[in-house]
């Protein structure tokens, strides 16, 4: 089959002298940042324990606690406990001179002018205004039954678990003159999974996520207002108030001394963690995108010269070049594409270039990759930082008020990180409609029904949801940082809405898997279809040449005009993809007779009837060929065979690791009493919701980017 891209290479004449082997690899710095975090995190999960210095914390390590419960631990360099017990001393020196300190010794915000000498109690206070958002019998009570639209106010455990980790590190740095039964005790929180109920409103990530940050605070404190989830990494949380499961956990209730509230609060832990938990995502998203795209040209025979790098080093942005190789290494040794070949057809009919959302993708792409690299690298230096207020100065034995508490750092990455997904999702939903709308899909038959298209329209309903998530998507990409509002007294005039701003990034997350398990199944679809029919007409070509070779002599050329009058024929094929089958025969073989006819010179009526003879029955045996040809494809696809090695991982993660099968059409729907059954060859039958939705899991829980990964890694 045509479009090989195995062992080509083009040479540019130019005097740059530079080669352009499709094959070569270049540097490709968000994919490799990806892999890297990807290894480190299967490295700690095998550990199952994370350790923390407060200089070195990274996303893996976030993920390794978060998501997968690893225990947490604080390095043995000696020099940590140090600097944590200077820290303290510094204070207690600055505080023995009778000096005044924010937030020590004066009231908080717009009531700093206030002083007072009852330093726990000030601390207290500080708890006290800051545990004021809502959460509901939902949150608060294990197993009791709610009116149904009273939904869930708390944050998701996940997030709660980054948080606290986020928190421990910054406060370990030597600058918050917190002691080291503070930090001990919410690493035990941890490592007995007990996890604060925190709400998920009410921070303007301003003077830090103070609300959030204060149950967490509570619950050490053993609060018996504070709840906390226990037991949720083994999926069975219970719900108690934090001083009952402090009790049960043996873990003494802290109190908290001059300052140690507000380093608990005054920081940027909350956006943070989400934003990384988000940022994750994110970036896996980004990868999949581009072999969506690999898997998307596959299924409509694309024309893949714009994957071909001289496009992209001639406009040298590092996200193109990196997307365009990208492609390509998911793409190599694909018999389901054409373009990258090193002798090109120039007289090949159709398009001469393809589509924007398959022609333009590494260019479309590049930003957006170019702006998960930064957000990463925002997000690093935010997980290693300071974000106190005020901060202690060992080494000058002096303490600053500044404003590090300000998450503005977190709300860029996170702005930059939205509008990316955004950008991505509006792509993979271009190349989705592409292959299912038969008019621009290269022949794939209307909605890639499998079956005689008049009765089934498969995969419609997947074009009109996402549509509806691309929608959601381009309302989640607006801004967040520009609704700031004036808070506390018109002190925190300026705010970051950084965790207002993390939370829609991961919405946005949420939203794009959807699309890309939509796009997915829908490209698994678009390839066997491709399959079956290449398939089919490669099987159908030879009975055609003997058939021309019984009808005509062999004077009349027939031979030599053998390989137009095929074309014509599967054109003819493509062209009426909207018919079914038996119409869909009729109308292929009359147009490859009637090329006969019009292409062969013939003398004498006898040999036109006898064209016109076989035109039923060629037309009938090309029918029941069809027939049994799509029957023997429906129980054993052979697409693997025709893909390229990174779309071909895809397919069979979709196909064989999650059993989600090739869609046959109308009889593939579960209705009760089906006159077909609700079994087919031994599985049971489910709606396309329901296959797109183990697709989705998949996406979500990390196994499908694993193996994306697993691919890039070997490169």
């Amino acid at each position: 089959m045509e479009g090989s891209i195995e062992n080509c290479s083009t040479t540019n004449g130019s005097t740059d002298s530079l080669e352009y082997d499709v094959h070569k690899q270049w540097p490709t710095p968000h994919a490799q940042q990806a892999v890297k975090t990807w290894s480190r995190l299967n490295k700690l999960l095998t550990q199952r324990l994370v350790q923390i210095d407060g200089e070195s914390l990274d996303i893996a390590t976030v993920i390794a606690l978060a998501r997968y419960g690893c225990h947490l631990g604080l390095t043995t360099n000696p020099g940590l406990r140090v600097r944590i017990e200077s820290s303290v001393n510094t204070l207690q020196t600055y505080l023995s001179n009778g000096y005044y300190l924010y937030g020590v010794n004066t009231g908080f915000g717009g009531s700093a002018d206030t002083r007072t000498q009852d330093l726990f109690g000030l601390q207290r206070a500080l708890m006290q205004h800051t545990q004021s958002a809502v959460l509901t019998g939902v949150d608060t009570q294990s197993g009791s039954g709610h009116h149904e639209y009273l939904e869930s106010h708390s944050m998701p455990s996940m997030w709660t678990r980054a948080m606290m980790l986020i928190r421990c590190n910054a406060n370990i740095r030597g600058h918050s003159a917190m002691t080291h039964d503070v930090v001990d005790t919410i690493m035990q929180l941890l490592n007995h999974d007990i996890v604060p109920v925190v709400p998920l409103r009410g921070s303007i990530s301003a003077s830090g996520d103070l609300m959030p940050l204060s149950y967490v605070a509570g619950a050490i404190q053993g609060n018996p207002d504070i709840f906390v989830r226990v037991g949720g990494m083994s999926g069975t949380a219970k719900i108690m108030t934090a001083e009952q499961a402090l009790s049960e956990a043996s873990i003494k209730p802290i109190v908290l001394g001059p300052k140690e509230g507000l380093s608990l609060i005054n920081g940027t832990a909350a956006a943070a963690a989400v934003a990384t938990l988000a940022l994750y995502e994110a970036d896996q998203l980004a990868i999949a995108a581009q072999l969506l795209t690999a898997l998307s040209s596959e299924a409509l025979f694309a024309n893949n010269e714009w994957a071909h790098p001289f496009i992209a080093a001639v406009r040298p942005h590092v996200g193109q070049i990196e997307a365009a190789q990208n492609i390509r290494n998911f793409l190599h040794g694909s018999r389901m594409m054409y373009g990258l070949e090193q002798t090109k057809d120039r007289f090949k009919a159709g398009l001469a270039q393809e589509r924007y959302a398959l022609r333009s993708s590494p260019q479309w792409l590049s930003p957006q990759l170019e702006d998960l690299t930064s957000a990463g690298a925002q997000l690093n230096v935010e997980l290693n930082s300071t974000s106190d207020n005020p901060v202690v100065n060992v080494a000058d034995n002096d303490i600053h008020c500044g404003a590090n508490f300000q998450a503005a750092a977190v709300t860029s990455a996170t702005e930059k990180t939205r509008l990316a997904l955004q950008s991505i999702g509006k792509m993979l939903f271009s190349q989705t409609s592409e292959m299912i709308n038969h008019d621009l899909s290269n022949g794939l038959p209307p909605n890639l029904a499998a079956d005689d298209p008049s009765l089934s329209f498969c995969l419609k309903g997947i074009d009109v949801n996402t549509a509806a998530y691309v929608s959601e998507l381009g309302h989640l990409a607006n801004p967040v940082s520009n609704h700031v509002q004036s808070a506390e007294m018109h002190n925190q005039a300026i705010n970051s809405l950084g965790l207002l701003s993390a939370r829609k990034t991961m919405e946005s997350v949420e939203v794009l898997s959807l699309i890309v398990a939509n796009c997915l199944y829908t490209g698994c679809q678009g390839v066997d279809l491709r399959t079956l029919h290449r398939t089919f007409l490669m099987k159908a070509e030879e009975p055609a040449r003997q058939m021309l070779g019984a009808l005509l002599s062999a004077e009349d050329g027939s031979e030599d005009f053998f390989p137009q009058f095929w074309k014509t024929f599967e054109a003819a094929w493509y062209h009426s993809c909207t018919l079914d089958a038996a119409e869909r025969c009729e109308r292929s073989t009359e147009a490859l007779l009637t090329a006969i006819v019009l292409g062969v010179t013939i003398t004498g009526d006898i040999k036109v009837k006898a064209i016109a003879d076989c035109h039923q029955t060629f037309s009938d045996y090309v029918l029941q060929l069809y027939l049994s040809h799509r029957d023997g494809f429906f129980q054993h696809q052979i697409t693997p065979n025709y893909l390229g090695k990174g779309t071909k991982m895809a397919y069979l993660f979709v196909r064989e690791h999650l059993g989600v099968p090739f869609h046959r059409g109308l009889i593939e729907h579960p209705v009760a009493n089906s006159p077909c059954g609700n079994m087919l060859d031994g599985r049971p039958k489910k709606t396309i919701g329901s296959w797109v939705s183990k697709i989705y899991e998949a996406v979500r829980d990390g196994s499908f980017y694993s193996e994306v990964l697993r691919f890039l890694d070997a490169k």
